[in-house]
């Protein structure tokens, strides 16, 4: 879709630009949950890997029929192995499409945004990616301790034993909120450059700021233990100081930049 001589596109524009948009990102999911469901089984036995560190410990001490060999999952439902196949490919379709999706999310928002804005592309793009795919990392990492903690708060009597919805579920949830969660530096350092906020405000806003992070964390991950609200917080803590340098930094240099001129 061309724009205007000025950046300003008319609403019909938008719209067809937001349907090409929005196409371009289906048909990229669409062949990344082609790929995930001709590689659905190593990917479901790397998804079950946190299950099976925490499952024998909980085993061995129950009489349960499974052993530390059989660290599967239990389908009740005839149609859950065909359904949890299919959620494999979605969400790992997403997963791989994540590039493709950002650059599409910021095609359609570069016409309202200034030319200096718009050099901000690949940078937007790449990092976007990269710290979506470090967030999940992090949330793969710290599962076999969520795990743990929510199997043992229930006590000795209950054996951790989950269906595939749930747990593929819980797993999904996890990453993505990390991966979100990993998103805050972009946000910040956006906002900044936008000149919606300044470094100041940061700086005035961190003690109220490290309080929202930590309750924001209780919100949007699943498990709700203290170890993964550690995890995730203070990463989240760490990139709000970060974007306070990165407004430090750029101040800096544009400062430099007028005294150089004048």
């Amino acid at each position: 879709m061309s724009e205007a001589h000025d950046g300003h596109m008319t609403l019909v524009e938008h719209l067809i630009e937001l349907r090409t948009r929005l196409i371009r990102a289906v048909l990229a999911v669409a062949v990344g949950m082609l790929i995930c469901w001709i590689f659905y089984e190593p990917i479901l036995n790397a998804l079950l890997t946190p299950y099976c560190q925490t499952l024998p410990e909980a085993a061995r001490e129950s009489a349960a029929v499974i052993t530390d060999e059989n660290c599967k999952l239990i389908q009740i439902d005839p149609l859950e192995g065909f359904s949890t196949r299919i959620g494999v490919a979605a969400y790992g379709g997403i997963a791989l499409a994540m590039p493709v999706i950002l650059w599409q999310i910021w095609r359609f928002i570069a016409p309202g945004l200034y030319q200096r804005e718009r050099r901000y592309a690949v940078s937007f793009v790449v990092s976007g990616a990269l710290l979506f795919a470090l967030g999940a990392a992090l949330a793969y990492w710290s599962l076999p301790r969520a795990l743990q903690f929510l199997t043992d708060i229930g006590g000795p009597d209950l054996v951790a034993v989950f269906a595939p919805a749930k747990y593929l579920s819980f797993v999904v949830k996890m990453m993505i909120a990390f991966g979100i969660g990993f998103q805050f530096p972009i946000l910040l350092i956006f906002l900044q450059l936008a000149g919606i906020v300044d470094t100041q405000a940061l700086r005035r806003a961190r003690r109220y700021a490290i309080v929202g992070i930590v309750a924001l964390v209780a919100v949007i991950t699943p498990s709700g233990d203290p170890f993964t609200l550690m995890v995730l917080s203070v990463p989240m803590w760490l990139f709000y100081e970060f974007a306070i340098l990165f407004g430090v930094f750029r101040r800096r240099r544009a400062t430099k930049s007028v005294a150089a001129a004048t």
